[in-house]
């Protein structure tokens, strides 16, 4: 069951993507809550590019340049702001 939530979930990250790529945020959003509560379902992570393109506070699916802001510090690690002002920081890796 867990290997289907996960290739379900990467599906949810592709169609989110594509929404967004139509105009459709509102669509993306939705897409972003189903793949999060499945993965809380099943116990199952979400995967790391997904994580580091959605937004915590609003579910949106972000795409640098349109609405979100990523900006490299000095230090270490990638600040990435959300149009709703969420700011997510994470290591350059």
């Amino acid at each position: 069951m867990q290997k289907i939530a996960e290739e379900r979930i990467e599906r949810l990250e592709a169609l989110a993507r594509d929404a967004v790529k139509a105009g459709e945020p509102d669509r993306a959003r939705e897409y972003v809550r189903l793949a999060r509560r499945l993965a809380e379902r099943h116990r199952c992570g979400v995967p790391r590019s997904f994580e580091r393109f959605t937004c915590e506070r609003c579910d949106a699916f972000l795409v640098p340049g349109r609405n979100a802001r990523v900006r490299l510090q000095e230090g270490s690690h990638v600040v990435v702001r959300c149009d709703c002002g969420e700011t997510a920081r994470y290591p350059y890796r």
